[in-house]
């Protein structure tokens, strides 16, 4: 797959970085040289990655490498998508500064990835595959993403443990979420039942948002609470159940990452 182009900017950047990191710390040299610096694309270079994070059990990694490229080379935004995201990670994310962070070692960047590539396969009638990768991805992740979601590109899911987002659930461009946040049913509907989360979002940690409710464009929601209502574009909701406390301290707070709540109603 060569796909490695010179104005591949974000790809470029990952090869610089892992060669600086592999002279920093040699023990860690032939793990950068076979993930990152003998690859020929950012797109082959995920693959052998979450192959190798997620084979081994009832598929091969080479199974699951091969397959992933046919995925990567079949939908060119899944790899878009994860260029995306990987600047989302650095920019937003203090403890990653680089676009080498999140590649090697984020596992939120990695599920969602995988993700990506489990939601390929649900959309082109491969069920079974799309949920044997949802529950590898659970399982050595920590994170539960259900392949039939629709999640958009610039997400930052930060830590990522216990992240759980549901079959009817949309997330859009440019959302940032804390872990232990769940975008679930409320466990009695049918059909559409998982939250649509618009562009800008802010979802802070341990956020439960339960049901076809819309957070509406550049909202936050507050550390731990409990959303179970629609919430209107621009505001901030806290508390169990969630409430409008006030107005949201930015434009898109996704991008900020200001979570200091503010009452200003």
């Amino acid at each position: 797959m060569q796909k490695g182009k010179d104005n591949d900017i974000v790809w470029q950047t990952l090869i610089d970085e892992a060669k600086s990191a592999a002279e920093k710390e040699p023990v860690l040299a032939e793990l950068l040289n076979v993930c990152l610096v003998e690859r020929s694309s950012l797109e082959e270079a995920l693959s052998y990655r979450l192959a190798r994070k997620l084979g081994h059990h009832a598929v091969s990694q080479q199974y699951l490498q091969d397959a992933f490229i046919e995925c990567f080379e079949a939908d060119s935004k899944i790899g878009t998508s994860a260029r995306h995201d990987i600047i989302a990670v650095s920019t937003r994310d203090p403890a990653s500064p680089d676009y080498l962070t999140p590649f090697m070692y984020l596992k939120g960047f990695q599920a969602l990835t995988a993700y990506r590539i489990a939601h390929h396969f649900c959309e082109n009638k491969r069920k079974e595959l799309a949920q044997y990768l949802q529950s590898l991805i659970s399982e050595i992740y920590g994170v539960d993403i259900h392949p039939a979601a629709r999640i958009g590109c610039g997400i930052l899911i930060d830590h990522a443990t216990s992240i759980v987002i549901g079959e009817t659930a949309v997330v859009e461009n440019n959302v940032s979420i804390l872990h232990e946040v769940t975008l679930g049913g409320t466990g009695k509907e049918r059909g559409d039942r998982h939250p649509k989360v618009r562009q800008g979002v802010l979802i802070g940690a341990g956020a439960k948002i339960l049901g076809n409710v819309e957070i509406g464009e550049g909202a936050v929601v507050g550390a731990g609470s409990v959303v179970l209502n629609d919430v209107p574009p621009h505001t901030t909701v806290a508390g169990v159940p969630a409430k409008i406390i006030g107005k949201a301290p930015e434009q898109s707070p996704a991008l900020g990452m200001d979570h200091k709540i503010c009452f200003n109603i």
